[in-house]
């Protein structure tokens, strides 16, 4: 098996083998594997130095800043003090200044006393314990060998550790789920006992020893855990579930938390009493001799056993799942399953779950229930898109304030302190929320913190930016606020406003900049006598003085036609010099012909394009990109056919949108996980490419129905694939409706389309 190795995170630690109870649901006991039998009661001494020894190793070796040691049985606690002391000892005398130890114990809690948690209280081991609900569902399993019940002692050690003393020990609870006990009754003792989180666990089955299912519902584990869903959504979630938050984190494109569900690679490896080194415990439920690896602490390194096969098929992620689960919707959440339920005999370990209804059901049901609370603002609509565009724009100014970290010398901290000052007041506030609207902010955002991070900082080219937003925000909310910013080759640029020529080629220095009733004054610093240079922002006949202009053509919104921002060479196509009177003039029209056809065939998407598009760049050649900038820019080509130049707008705001989009939630996950066949290309490409060439083909075949070819095709794949979020489910949905009432001959609104079938396609590549 190819690809590197995966070190190990995780060690459970077994320090007993006997327990003190006879849970008839035990895996280590009552299941297939019964190695037990010939394991020494309690770890030696030498196996807990060797084991302390090859942690220390693993860790060093791989450079890990932390490792968890889970102390497990058995029942560990049967260990008593003196032996369990001297494992948390010798672990954390070798781990000292190599790594952080993480330790923990798993107990049935019968055992537990204040002798045992000031010992862990001393050692900082966390208490997690076992217990399956009220006494009449405790009892169906876990009893004493004498069938005495265990739920009085049980409930006094959680009792223990709720004392103020030991509450900080507190791992929380597991719950092994028996579909005969009550899913209320169960979950609803169990929250009662406020516990820090709640780990519901599939009894562990196999397709050779399948879990039990009286009335023989394919879904009835699924069902039990969705009936404590709605109980615990009822009730506002009063504690934490892991297996909920699991499904909830993966549904939004986030991590699995827990071994059983998700891709994620297992990370763990089980030393027994014994010293010998195996694989999950679990996998004794599936044969004889199934966790073995044949390696030892005392011969053996833990890498050893990562290389192991049957350790490496478990962090093969989607590769090391069954074809079945493969094209499954739900994997990235269930994972498959754990590794220990596709066992079978002569197929061994490649099948899907014997839970595979269960949790697909479980998924699905969870997502049903919460895809509108879970999901992103920002896929509702414009104007949320936008807030949540601004909201990452101001998010990235304080991180890249607190990366600087006091680095960013007095001409930064001048400029934030000023930012500051301007923020106290309402118009000060707008103007700078207006400035940083911008869409080529975010360039300058984006470049400073990534020569932050890369040790390469631009300080001085980032707190001059800071610092024009600043003069700008001032000037258009008229405060009183005279700003230093810094000036390079004889040119001060404000964004949003322009640019003022103030000195020479080559010059540089700093200036101050106020604002005045009609625009602002500039007055260059340093030594000699410097006039201050009046300019009215809307003048067009000062030789000192480019203003940012605006589309100025009949039925085109007044969009900014940017052609000085320092930024706006994002696009990765050539952007246009500064173009003269007569060629924006030009632009204009041509863009105002090609904006009649818009408003005329796809009146929706001009309307939305309207109210958040605000910056056009002309590019030097014939098309529209997208770039390194935030919602709202648009590199447009100035194509002379208005239908080409319609096509580029409408395919350059779809870009646009997606990418903002995508900025702001994730709408999907695992990209390139899977390969997706292209209908009208005839091409094998990621879930991100056919995402965007779809959303961006839909948009344009309301325009010219034949770009909707294959497009239904498209949206079935997307539907039926693994990767989309909750969020690009939502997407996906909104796409649908878009299209819901095209034709082969209509433009979506009942309106002639405009473009016929000889219309060329244009490049489909989304630039960045």
């Amino acid at each position: 098996m190819t690809g590197p190795l995966v070190p190990f995170r995780e060690i459970v630690l077994k320090v007993h083998s006997r327990c003190d109870l006879a849970c008839d649901h035990c895996y280590v006991y009552e299941h297939a594997d019964q190695s037990w039998r010939t394991r020494p009661k309690t770890i030696s001494d030498d196996a807990i130095s060797w084991t302390a020894r090859r942690l220390a190793e693993h860790a060093a070796t791989h450079a890990l800043s932390s490792l968890s040691v889970i102390l497990h049985g058995g029942e560990p606690l049967l260990a008593g003090p003196a032996r369990l002391r001297r494992v948390c000892e010798e672990l954390g005398s070798a781990m000292h200044g190599i790594a952080e130890l993480d330790l923990r114990i798993h107990t049935n809690g019968v055992q537990l006393s204040p002798r045992y948690l000031d010992l862990f209280d001393e050692f900082g081991v966390k208490v997690g314990i076992s217990l399956d609900g009220d006494r009449t569902a405790n009892d169906r399993h876990r009893r004493f060998a004498n069938g005495r019940t265990s739920h009085p002692q049980v409930l006094k050690a959680v009792e223990l550790l709720q004392r103020e003393r030991y509450r900080h020990l507190n791992l929380g609870l597991l719950c092994t789920v028996d579909i005969h006990n009550d899913p209320i009754a169960v979950y609803e003792a169990l929250a009662e006992l406020e516990p820090p989180l709640v780990d519901f666990l599939l009894p562990h089955a196999t397709w050779d020893a399948p879990p039990p299912r009286p009335d023989g519902s394919p879904t009835a584990y699924a069902d039990w855990l969705l009936a404590i869903f709605d109980r615990w959504t009822e009730q506002g979630r009063p504690v934490p579930v892991r297996i909920f938050s699991s499904v909830l984190s993966s549904l939004s494109g986030g991590p699995s938390l827990t071994e059983s569900l998700g891709l994620a690679p297992t990370d763990l490896v089980v030393v027994e009493t014994d010293g010998q080194l195996e694989q999950v415990d679990s996998l004794k439920s599936a044969y004889e001799g199934a966790a073995a690896t044949g390696f030892d602490v005392f011969t053996n390194s833990f890498d050893e056993v990562a290389a192991h096969p049957g350790v490496r098929a478990r962090q093969l992620g989607l590769a090391g799942v069954s074809d079945t689960c493969r094209s499954c919707p739900v994997v990235r959440s269930c994972g498959g399953g754990l590794y220990t339920h596709r066992y079978r005999s002569g197929t061994a370990f490649d099948n899907p779950s014997v839970y595979c209804a269960d949790l697909k059901a479980l998924v699905e049901g969870i997502e049903e229930r919460t895809a509108a609370a879970t999901g992103s603002p920002a896929v509702s609509g414009p104007r949320e898109l936008l807030a949540a565009q601004q909201d990452l724009t101001r998010t990235l100014l304080a991180v890249l304030n607190e990366d600087l970290g006091g680095r960013g010398g007095e001409s930064w901290d001048r400029a934030w302190e000023l930012a500051a000052r301007a923020e106290g007041t309402a118009a000060g506030a707008a103007g700078l929320d207006g400035v940083l609207a911008h869409p080529f902010s975010r360039g300058w955002l984006l470049d400073a913190l990534e020569g932050v991070r890369d040790g390469r900082p631009d300080v001085g080219r980032a707190a001059e930016r800071l610092a024009s937003s600043v003069a700008a925000a001032a000037v258009l909310a008229g405060l009183d606020l005279p700003v230093p910013v810094d000036y390079r080759d004889g040119r001060l640029f404000l964004p949003t406003l322009g640019a003022v020529r103030i000195g020479g080629p080559g010059d540089r220095g700093t200036a101050l900049v106020r604002a005045t009733g009609d625009g602002f004054a500039v007055r260059r610093e340093g030594p000699g006598e410097h006039p201050e240079l009046r300019v009215v922002r809307d003048a067009a006949d000062n030789p000192h003085w480019q203003p940012v202009r605006r589309v100025e053509a009949a039925g085109v919104p007044a969009f900014v036609l940017d052609d000085l921002d320092p930024y706006r060479d994002c696009f990765g196509a050539p952007v246009a010099p500064r173009l003269g009177r007569a060629e924006a003039d030009a632009w204009g029209a041509r863009l105002a012909a090609a904006w009649a056809l818009l408003e005329e065939a796809v009146p929706e998407q001009a309307a939305e394009a309207a109210a958040t598009l605000t910056t056009l760049t002309p590019l030097a050649a014939d098309g529209a990109a997208v770039g390194r900038h935030g919602y709202g820019a648009l590199g447009i080509g100035a194509a002379n056919d208005a239908r080409e130049l319609a096509l580029a707008l409408l395919g350059g705001f779809r870009r646009a949108k997606l990418r903002a989009l995508a900025e702001v939630t994730d709408l999907y996950a695992s990209d390139g996980s899977w390969d997706h066949w292209l209908p009208w290309r005839e091409e094998s490409v990621p879930f991100s490419r056919l995402l965007a060439e779809t959303f961006e083909r839909v948009g344009l075949g309301l325009f010219a129905p034949q770009f909707l070819q294959g497009v239904p095709q498209a949206l079935d794949m997307i539907e039926k694939a693994a990767e989309p979020t909750v969020d690009g489910k939502r997407l996906l949905a909104g796409v649908r409706k878009e299209i819901s009432g095209t034709h082969g001959t209509s433009g979506g609104n009942g309106r002639k389309p405009v473009l016929g079938q000889e219309q060329h396609v244009p490049n489909w590549e989304t630039v960045d």
